[in-house]
Order: C-alpha cells, then structure tokens, then sequence
C-alpha cells in the first residue's frame, strides 16, 4: 500500500511539471526567509500574511510551469504591447504612494505593472533574438535595443530608476546570452573600447546633470559618505553596517539582534533584512544562506544550459541571471557597496509582488525543464 501511495504521488509531482532539486532549494530558502521575518517582526500576523503570498507564490510557479515554452514564444508580442499599455496607463491614470506614480488601481486590487515587465522584457527579447541562428543579426538586435529603452524610460518616470534599470538589465542579459558583438569600428579593438567608454561618459554626465532626481544624487553621494548626513539619508547604511559588524562568526541569536529588535534598523523586515540575517545568525548563517542561493543558480543555469532551442536557453540563462542580480544588488545595497535602490532581497524580504513574481520566473524555468520543444521549432 505504501509503494502504492508513493507512486500516485509520484505520478502527481510528474504530471505538474515540478523539477525536484529546484524545488527542494526553494522551500529551503523560503523556510530560511520564513524564520528570519518572524524574528525581525515579531509578529505572527506578518508571518501568516508572508505564508499566505508564499502559498499563492506557489500556485503561480505551479500553474506557470505547466505552459510550454514554445507558447509563450509564440504569444511574446502581445505580451510586450500588453506591458507597454500598462505602463502607459500607470502614467496616466496610476495610483499615487509616496511621490511615485507606479499603482493601477482597479478597485478590488492594486497592483504594480512593472513587477510583470520583469518577466515579460526577457521573454520578449529572448522571442526576437532567437528567430535566426545567434548570434543575431543587427535588425533583431536594433528592435531589442529600443524595445528595452522605451520599457525603462517609461518605468524611469513613475519614477522608479531602481526597477527600471534591473528591467533594462533583464533584457540586455538576453543580448549577451545571444552572443551579440558590440564593434562600432572593425578590425580595431582599442578604438571600440575607447569609444564605448566615451558614450559610458557622456550617458553618466547627461544622466547626472539633465536625469537623476535629488534625492537620487544623494543616494550617490550618501554612498560615498554615509557619515555626512548620518541622521538623515546616511542613517540607513550606518545602522545596517552596525548590525552586520555586530554579528560576528555564530550571531546573537533568533531575537536576540539589538538593531532590529529595537528597531535602530529601518526597514528590517523588508529591503534591510539581510543585515538582520548578519546579526542574528553571523557570519555562518550569510555563508548558509548564499550556499543555497548558489544551488539553485547552479540549477537553473544547468537546465538552461540543457534545454533543446535557442529561446528556452536565452530565457532561461537571463532569469537565472537576474535572480543573480537581485542578491547581488541588495547585498551591495545593505553592506554600503552600491546606492539604495530599495531591491527586496529574493524570497526573504516582507512583500508579496516580488515573491510572486520571482516564483513565476522559476516556474518558467521548470516548463523548460519539462516540457520538449517541438521539432519544428528546435530546428528554428
């Protein structure tokens, strides 16, 4: 009876797609995640709210994962029009929350279009690129590049510059999978290298002088020196970098953490939460931590790396390498080595849009994984 049993249950994971080492890593970390809010909080209500966007997290990797990739190839177009109307109506009729115009709100649910740009831009592009054989020609090339440009000014204006540039990032992650060449002058190396730093320049200058905000320069300049301002816009990374100090090789302890506990540290519970992780659990519990991480991009780049065509390759490499770049971005944010650009840290920090949508992005990966391309499309 007992073999029985664990063959209809086998027979059940099979049947709705769900690779198995994935999976187990993602239920680690979001245990992991789990435990450290409740800590940082000390509110059950928050931790039932988080099990709850975990629980519907789930449903949509699981949902997600039964799609083949060849439809989603095929339907990219609408997707990416899709977007675009979302985000032009974010402008023009979008809910406003602390300066920022990013909400459409239909009444029963408020939502933030952007979070769907973070799936929809790598698929796009991936669809586009991986038309002919890569790498792809200048054409595809040309539309990707101004596809992804007008997707970031739009978001750069709610403004949201911190979510804008890792969509843009999403999509020129595509590019370099593709295998493109930036060569503006052939047959010379160092002029092209000269002239792509003269246009790195120019983008900074203008962006610096005609772009960024206030408040988006003194994020820049805090960054250089937090202590000018240590009340105010440096009072952040001052205190993260003091919880992450403190934590030493073992930690402090589950709520046992000073900076959190009484609440030193802002914002602890959502984008800080790594420097409570520090605290609390040390160096020990960081090196658990990106352990796990590490597994499930070493598993999603197999998968990628294994799949039959150039678009599920292309898509899946760049969402692996953009989940990559979230960890990336809100550690160097929280330990004080890039600017505050409020990225939560992945399945670990309070909310429920990003979890949801990153659980998406694995979703894709497991269709990839388990479903076979068409022949005919493969050979594309």
């Amino acid at each position: 009876m007992t073999r029985t049993l664990i063959g209809k249950i086998r027979h059940f994971w099979q049947y709705f797609k769900m690779d198995t080492p994935l999976f187990i890593l993602l239920m680690a970390v979001s245990a992991f995640g789990l435990m450290v809010l409740y800590s940082a909080s000390s509110s059950s209500t928050m931790l039932y709210k988080q099990i709850t966007h975990f629980a519907l997290a789930i449903a949509a990797m699981l949902v997600i994962a039964q799609i083949p990739p060849y439809l989603l190839r095929r339907y990219s177009p609408y997707l990416m029009l899709f977007g675009i109307l979302l985000l032009i109506l974010v402008l023009l009729f979008g809910s406003t929350s602390g300066g920022a115009q990013r909400w459409l709100d239909l009444g029963f649910v408020r939502f933030q279009p952007s979070e769907l740009m973070k799936l929809i831009v790598p698929i796009a592009i991936a669809s586009i690129l991986s038309e002919k054989t890569l790498p792809p020609k200048l054409l595809p090339t040309l539309i990707s590049v101004v596809s992804i440009v007008v997707i970031v000014l739009l978001i750069a204006k709610q403004p949201d510059l911190g979510t804008s540039l890792l969509i843009g990032a999403s999509g020129m992650y595509v590019l370099f999978f593709s295998g493109i060449r930036i060569q503006i002058i052939k047959h010379n190396n160092w002029l092209n290298i000269g002239l792509i730093s003269t246009l790195i320049g120019a983008s900074g200058y203008i962006a610096w002088n005609y772009l960024l905000m206030a408040y988006q320069k003194k994020r820049i300049l805090t960054l250089i020196d937090p202590s000018s301002d240590p009340l105010g816009s440096g009072y952040h990374i001052l205190q993260s970098k003091i919880a992450i100090g403190s934590g030493g090789l073992l930690g402090k302890g589950i709520e046992q953490g000073t900076q959190s506990q009484l609440d030193f540290l802002p914002e602890h519970t959502t984008d800080f939460i790594f420097a409570v992780i520090a605290e609390e659990l040390g160096f020990l519990g960081v090196l658990l931590l990106l352990f796990i991480y590490g597994l499930i991009i070493y598993r999603c780049f197999i998968i990628s790396f294994e799949s039959e065509d150039n678009f599920s390759k292309l898509l899946g490499a760049s969402l692996t390498l953009i989940f990559f770049t979230y960890i990336f971005v809100n550690i160097g944010m929280v330990s004080g080595l890039l600017p505050v650009v409020g990225v939560p840290l992945p399945l670990i920090s309070y909310g429920g849009s990003s979890i949801i949508t990153l659980m998406a992005s694995f979703g894709i990966i497991m269709s990839i994984r388990k479903h076979k391309t068409p022949r005919y499309l493969s050979e594309v």
